[in-house]
């Protein structure tokens, strides 16, 4: 068992929770969802099935059933990965957006943030079919009664969701079925107001009796695509019928002793990889805790990690360099003698020697744990939302370049560069931790931050979770959470990092679940969770 410090010096209301079987997620009745499953017998995957389902209804500001998905699996034995990103329609293309939009000043097409052409094919309801086949225990329409449930009845609105929802709901009233499912009474609902989206309560039905299939070529996928067709967008039946997810390997970084796994691009977990392996270059244990020089360090090896990450991650068929040589020890050691300990650096790619949102998480008392994380992107996604279904698409087609010379070009078929990134840690090949923290590029930063607390200075994962946070931005301006101490805002200032401090910890500085494991050899000790005062949930157990 690691020797935690269980001190938590910073503001919470959050306690750790011990248990042998755990549920940890951004809403309440979504890891209660999960623990029903639990309870029934069910293992960790059925919990975390169950937990996504009930979580598209209970924060739809997130993640909706048009999301993409990912997750890490330790089954007892390994790990596996899954890659349930959507892919482009068939028919995108520079000169579909060229077409459609025109160019920008830059002379690059245009791309929307919103709406139709924004929509990559929504990865989620495969990656749930997937998991189970492969791991589940429930049979896979026992998962979906919590959330349909839900949907019927409804729910009430909790704080941090209503504040988020009513800042989304201005900007997206006029996209297709937004407001007919997402304003009742023409405005977000209040804190505390009901919500139901019956319509949904439809869409899991067909979701569980077909096993996921439906949604990609029965009546779910035909009305999918019928309102693309209607309201000129591109994806076809198809697009949707075509859809796989993808097993992949985890690619990891060893770090003090430990190995950190993430999913291999087209997510952008190696950046939370290559940033680990440039600190630990450094003597991080011997700056104190929350000091200048620690968040420094930690800064600038996050902005050369994103300087690579930018230009190289895309779709693995489009990258001219591989993951390993990203992560070759030799190139990041190279990496970390550019940081300069007395000022900030604008970091550019380097060039790699040659040879590329919703977070839960649940474990089990038989030591199945899963790492699982599922999004929409930007508030409520694209905005739309296909009439009768509940159906709230993503809007992941932003993450493509216009660019022609970019590894990450728009292309049919193709995975665009994705955000979302669950993160899993081993210890000599056994599991320690699954743990992951959403929030668009928050994602790596989080991870990176939260495991340098917890293995470099020995908070508990609760502690580490509760912390101040800071994020790279991508022009490499710094973003400080309020809660951090004034002394350190004004020392990075003075190392010439370009500050700004901001009070919205939803989005900015994303939102954490974290289990680990308390022994690595023994079930029975089960398990410590923490789950993220920044946004409504909860991680429960039993």
């Amino acid at each position: 068992m690691k020797n935690f410090n269980w001190d938590n010096p910073y503001p919470t209301i959050r306690a750790p929770l011990f248990a042998r079987n755990v549920v940890s997620t951004s809403h309440p009745l979504a890891a209660q969802a999960g623990l029903r499953m639990l309870l029934k017998g069910g293992n960790a995957i059925d919990a975390a099935i169950a937990a996504a389902a009930t979580i598209t209804l209970c924060e739809p500001v997130s993640c909706g059933l048009g999301s993409d998905c990912f997750a890490i699996v330790w089954d007892g034995k390994q790990l596996h990965g899954l890659n349930s990103s959507g892919v482009a329609p068939a028919a995108w293309s520079i000169e579909y957006f060229k077409r459609k939009y025109g160019t920008g000043p830059d002379g690059l097409a245009k791309q929307p943030k919103r709406g139709w052409d924004s929509v990559t094919v929504p990865g989620a309801v495969a990656g749930w079919a997937a998991l189970h086949e492969k791991f589940g225990k429930l049979p896979f329409e026992q998962l979906f009664e919590p959330s349909i449930e839900i949907a019927e009845r409804g729910y009430a609105v909790p704080p941090i969701v209503a504040r988020k929802w009513d800042a989304a709901a201005a900007e997206l009233k006029d996209q297709p079925g937004f407001a007919q499912a997402f304003m009742p009474n023409g405005r977000a609902p209040a804190v505390g107001e009901h919500f139901r989206l019956p319509e949904a309560a439809w869409t899991l039905r067909r979701i569980a009796a077909s096993k996921g299939r439906d949604y990609y070529e029965g009546e779910i996928a035909e009305k999918i695509a019928a309102y693309s067709k209607e309201c000129g967008g591109a994806m076809t039946l198809d697009d949707l019928r075509n859809y796989r997810p993808d097993w992949v390997k985890p690619i990891s970084r060893s770090y003090r002793g430990y190995e950190v796994h993430e999913i291999p691009p087209n997510g952008q977990g190696i950046a939370a990889l290559m940033a680990l392996g440039i600190l630990e270059k450094f003597d991080v244990a011997g700056l104190a805790l929350d000091s200048v020089q620690s968040q420094h360090l930690q800064i600038e090896a996050m902005k050369l990690a994103f300087a690579d990450l930018y230009k190289y991650v895309a779709d693995p068929r489009s990258m001219d360099v591989t993951p390993a040589q990203m992560l070759d020890d030799a190139y990041l050691a190279s990496r970390a003698r550019l940081i300069s300990m007395d000022r900030a650096t604008a970091f550019a790619a380097g060039r790699p020697h040659a040879g590329g949102t919703i977070y839960m998480s649940a474990a089990d008392e038989s030591g199945m744990m899963v790492s699982f994380i599922q999004s929409n992107y930007m508030g409520f996604g694209s905005g739309v939302v296909v009439p009768g279904t509940g159906i709230s698409l993503q809007n992941r087609g932003v993450g493509f370049s216009m660019d022609p010379q970019a590894a990450n070009v728009v292309k049919g078929g193709h995975r665009p560069f994705h955000t979302i990134i669950p993160g899993f840690l081993t210890r000599g090949g056994k599991p320690v931790m699954s743990f992951g923290v959403m929030g668009g590029d928050m994602q790596p930063q989080g991870h990176l931050q939260t495991v340098v607390r917890m293995l470099d200075y020995h908070q508990n994962p609760q502690a580490a979770c509760c912390a101040p946070r800071w994020k790279v931005n991508r022009d490499f301006t710094v973003d400080l959470e309020s809660t951090m101490p004034a002394a350190t805002l004004e020392g990075l200032k003075n190392l010439g990092h370009v500050l700004k401090s901001v009070n919205d910890p939803y989005m900015d500085f994303g939102s954490g679940q974290f289990i680990w494991r308390m022994s690595e050899d023994d079930n029975e000790l089960g398990y410590v969770a923490a789950s993220d005062s920044r946004r409504d949930g909860q991680a429960v157990g039993f």
